[in-house]
């Protein structure tokens, strides 16, 4: 038995080792690309595949019952995910109001609970048109799903590295105020922002921050402004801050902020902090910018986390939207067609 497993083992396992060293390769080039979350969710998909194999080299039985557990509980996890996506988006619009990015757990929550519906509805009357288009469908969403969970998986790893190396600059990017004041989401960005420049001092360097931020429709003052105020009353120098206040995107954050950069120390390495759901997206666009620095995140409330990365993957999905509606529509149409 042993030696019948032998090489499908080794195709599992070879494909696993090469994704991985993909990885290690394209990490060290650039940690910033999403496309590395990519890389290391194949190989952590082949690595179980061997393990499953390995599994069953000693036992098909005991291998098998540990696939068809598997199986249950990922099925078990959509369900319980649909669930706890409903009702974080009931607190999201609670506590947040009724705005569309508010929405987005709740959608999905939703969204998950219609499709299974639909999924059965076509099994039991077994209508072909609606079994080819939830084909059509089923297709499309396990693609989504595949690249949501790399960006899960990345975004993970990628917030845990620890930023080691000596900077220049840290730069904070800007969420919002109200009217004159910086609400808790700005001020968790700001404190991380301060503890990173403390931190750097403590080690005998003599960095400087950035706050970034323009004005936008009900602040009293540039972005910018408020978070140099909020720095300096918690201690930090008004001479090692520098003010970007003309910025209205993220982009525009890193672009504006480069350019200070660059006039104080053309040869400059950076910090930029923002929050945790959005570390991931704004690393893409900190490389897109040709910004030199690694991203870092602050605490998120917990309730405001689901739909804020939800937004941020539809972010970076429509940032290759060219790429990504091309593959869901080969989707839709190698599905569709065999039907007729």
């Amino acid at each position: 038995m042993h030696d019948d497993y032998q090489v499908p083992i080794a195709l599992f396992f070879v494909p696993s080792g090469v994704f991985f060293a993909i990885f290690l390769v394209s990490f060290a080039f650039d940690r910033r690309k999403m496309r590395n979350g990519l890389y290391l969710f194949f190989a952590l998909l082949f690595l179980v595949g061997a393990s499953l194999m390995a599994l069953a080299s000693k036992s098909v039985i005991v291998a098998g019952f540990v696939l068809v557990l598997l199986v249950l509980l990922f099925l078990l996890m959509i369900l319980v995910l649909a669930i706890f996506l409903v009702a974080n988006g009931v607190t999201m619009l609670r506590r947040e109001g009724k705005r569309l990015a508010n929405l987005l757990s709740l959608a999905a929550g939703i969204g998950i609970f219609g499709y299974i519906g639909l999924r059965m509805l076509a099994n039991g009357t077994r209508w072909v048109p609606l079994q080819v288009f939830m084909d059509a469908v089923g297709a499309v969403i396990s693609y989504v799903s595949l690249l949501f969970m790399c960006f899960l998986l990345y975004s993970f790893v990628y917030g845990r590295i620890r930023q080691r190396r000596a900077v220049d600059f840290i730069v904070v990017l800007g969420s919002g105020l109200i009217g004159s004041r910086v609400p808790p989401l700005l001020a968790s960005r700001l404190d991380r922002g301060r503890a990173a420049f403390d931190a750097q001092r403590a080690k005998g360097r003599d960095p400087m921050l950035v706050t970034s931020g323009g004005q936008g429709p009900g602040e009293d003052l540039p972005e910018a402004r408020a978070m140099a105020d909020y720095l300096i009353d918690k201690g930090v120098p008004e001479d090692r801050i520098l003010v970007e206040d003309q910025s209205r995107s993220t982009e525009e954050n890193l672009r504006f902020s480069k350019a200070i950069m660059q006039q104080h120390r053309p040869k400059y390495r950076c910090v930029v902090v923002t929050n945790n759901y959005h570390v991931m997206r704004a690393a893409t666009i900190t490389r897109k910018e040709k910004v030199n620095g690694q991203v870092i995140g602050s605490p998120t409330a917990r309730y405001f986390w689901p739909s804020a990365t939800i937004r941020e993957f539809v972010a970076v999905f429509l940032s290759h939207k060219i790429v990504n509606f091309g593959i869901c529509a080969f989707l839709i149409i190698t599905t569709v067609l065999p039907a007729f």
